[in-house]
């Protein structure tokens, strides 16, 4: 079994040798640095260890094998790799396509499947009037004839994004505004469970035009914020 011995200890004093290898591997001596080890069975096999100054390969080593026949023999170059060391930097770990989509990064063409067993959806029978507390004549408008629909995670999600996102209260927008969304004659209440919280606003000249915001939002484009003659 090999061992592991000092790097001043060449038993087959063949270090320039193993670099000369390495260097000529990666085509430039700027990206195979100092010798870090040397691995030897005190026999025939020896593996030369140097730092690799590639870009990208923080951390890793070139392992350079040598070889001798016998005590007579010269030494010869076997094999030369790339090997991570323990704190090189290796890829993360796989992460699926639909986990790493980002909002903004679905663009024209692109398909992103919705997982079945999605949290943000329930089927769309299973809206029902005891989770709205709605009335039977309500239910088409919340799904009902949809395969699924949002579920209360999937409420929650959206309306805590919604509200803290650039369109909730606490904008700069929002917070120089001289009265809020709410009593705005441009506000549009949207139908649904989140009718009370949010709505589109409605006003041409406001940079919320034909946006969801929150009641708590505001701009200066109020109906109200009338200019006194």
């Amino acid at each position: 079994m090999a061992s592991k011995t000092s790097k001043s200890r060449d038993i087959f004093n063949a270090a320039e040798l193993a670099k000369s290898a390495a260097i000529e591997d990666a085509r430039d001596s700027k990206f195979v640095g100092e010798i870090v080890s040397i691995e030897s069975d005190e026999d025939h096999v020896a593996t030369y260890l140097f730092e690799a100054t590639l870009p990208g390969y923080l951390g890793w080593r070139w392992a350079v094998t040598v070889t001798k026949v016998d005590s007579d023999s010269a030494p010869t170059i076997c094999d030369v790799v790339l090997l991570p060391g323990v704190d090189s930097l290796l890829a993360p770990e796989w992460i699926p396509y639909r986990d790493r989509i980002q909002p903004g990064d679905v663009g024209v063409g692109d398909v992103v499947p919705t997982a079945a067993d999605d949290e943000r959806l329930v089927p769309g029978f299973a809206v029902l009037p005891g989770d709205e507390e709605l009335e039977l004549s309500q239910l088409f408008e919340f799904g009902l004839g949809r395969a699924r629909v949002l579920s209360i995670v999937g409420r929650d999600q959206a309306s805590k994004r919604w509200h803290e996102g650039d369109r909730g209260p606490n904008t700069p927008m929002a917070q120089f505004a001289p009265k809020n969304c709410a009593s705005c004659g441009f506000y549009i209440s949207i139908a649904g469970s989140l009718r009370q919280a949010f709505g589109v606003c409605a006003n041409a000249i406001s940079p919320e035009d034909g946006r969801v915001v929150s009641i708590d939002h505001g701009c200066g484009a109020h109906s109200e914020a009338l200019v006194t003659e």
